[in-house]
């Protein structure tokens, strides 16, 4: 079995002319926690949603799990957390196990009832999060770092070989954050998942990924979170177009 994730070739993507990608050439390798870093409009969600199958590229190939995406059809194994503090409607009347059994609905097929194994599974899978005192709250009780571990959960119980997290703190308290990314360590350590998680928080990357890829319209850097690290602010601030410090988190 291959140990590529991702594999992206000469990826190139214009919305009216105006180029967002250009000839970006991306690996993910199995066991990554990748962090995906770049200014505005420099191309991130774009290349998610490439990645996802949500948006076709003017150019280039992807390969999913060893597979062009025009012939993957295995989504179960590819995890999605967005943005949700943003979007999420907190007066949605669902459980946290109703929310956690949705992500097993492409497994068990529409209008089928889960059978006991499916639900001793999604118990399991809110266990692995850490939130096993709330499975039958509804998630609109819940604080934003707690609904964020429960749209973790929703996302893992299929069974993901790869999850991607696009800006998933936001909207969350600061002291809620680093219990938020040490879980994600937990998961790419202790479960062996591949992470790709899109961030503005440069900081984060240098504690708690293992790779970064800096992203604004070309690929600027792919290399170790080390390496990330002891970029000088020129180099990064030539990368973003404007002046930017690197701040090393510590909590």
């Amino acid at each position: 079995m291959s140990d590529t994730v991702i594999r992206l070739e000469n990826i190139s993507h214009a919305y009216d002319e105006k180029l967002v990608l250009d000839n970006v050439q991306l690996t993910i390798k199995r066991g990554d926690f990748m962090g995906l870093v770049g200014p505005n409009g420099g191309g991130k969600t774009t290349l998610i949603n490439i990645i996802l199958g949500l948006i076709k590229p003017n150019s280039g190939d992807v390969y999913l799990l060893d597979k062009p995406i025009e012939q993957f059809h295995d989504w179960n194994r590819i995890g999605f957390v967005s943005q949700k503090a943003n979007t999420f409607n907190k007066g949605f009347p669902a459980t946290v196990f109703e929310v956690v059994s949705m992500g097993l609905t492409a497994k068990i097929g529409y209008l089928k009832f889960m059978n006991k194994k499916h639900k001793q599974k999604v118990l399991d899978t809110i266990e692995l999060v850490g939130m096993s005192e709330y499975a039958y709250r509804n998630i609109g009780d819940l604080s934003g770092g707690q609904q964020q571990r429960i749209f973790i959960a929703r996302a893992l119980v299929s069974d993901p070989s790869l999850l991607i997290l696009d800006e998933p703190t936001v909207g969350i308290d600061y002291k809620n954050v680093e219990r938020f990314y040490q879980l994600l360590d937990d998961l790419n350590t202790k479960q062996q998942l591949t992470l790709l998680l899109v961030t503005h928080d440069t900081g984060v990357m240098t504690k708690h990924a293992t790779n970064v890829v800096c992203l604004n319209k070309n690929l600027h850097f792919h290399g170790k979170s080390e390496e990330y690290s002891e970029l000088s602010a020129e180099a990064l601030s030539e990368i973003y177009g404007h002046p930017v410090q690197l701040v090393v988190h510590d909590h």
